[in-house]
């Protein structure tokens, strides 16, 4: 028992590793009284890129329509390394997947609010993102599309 190393997590850095703005339609966009409809899409990623590093990556698309003309579309992908050290196998994609971007979220949340801000409209404050079951959520597809593999193969 002994012998055994105890689990360690540490962040390492915490960064934009990309950042887009784009308003197509201005400045007439900016003559227009309507509330924009907004759709908000999150994206996970993870990678094991050196001895106990990890990067993270918690991308966000804002995209901002008033009828068929788009006002904005915002993206952010902000990232992290983080060292993890010592944690089983069973452990370790939920803590990519559920606990890293759950410490990544408030800086992706204020990089967008900031970029649309910037851009002349109103802050973007996205609500808040269970990455649980955002986990979950794809962990059960891949088990579907797992399923269906081995469905096809017999």
């Amino acid at each position: 028992m002994a012998d055994q190393q105890a689990a360690s997590f540490n962040i390492e850095k915490i960064y934009v590793k990309d950042i887009s703005l784009e308003v197509p339609n201005a400045p007439q966009v900016f003559m227009q009284a309507d509330s924009p409809q907004l759709d908000v899409q999150v994206h996970t990623a993870a990678a094991h890129f050196t001895d106990a590093l990890y990067e993270v990556i918690v991308t966000v698309t804002v995209t901002a329509k008033s009828g068929e003309k788009t006002l904005f579309l915002a993206e952010v992908a902000q990232a992290g390394i983080f060292t993890i050290a010592n944690v089983p196998a069973e452990e370790l994609d939920p803590l990519l997947g559920i606990g890293c971007p759950t410490i990544l979220y408030p800086y992706v949340r204020e990089a967008v609010s900031d970029v649309v801000t910037r851009a002349g409209f109103p802050p973007v404050l996205l609500a808040p993102v269970s990455f649980e079951a955002l986990y979950m959520q794809r962990v059960q597809e891949q088990g579907a599309a797992e399923q269906g593999k081995i469905e096809i193969a017999h």
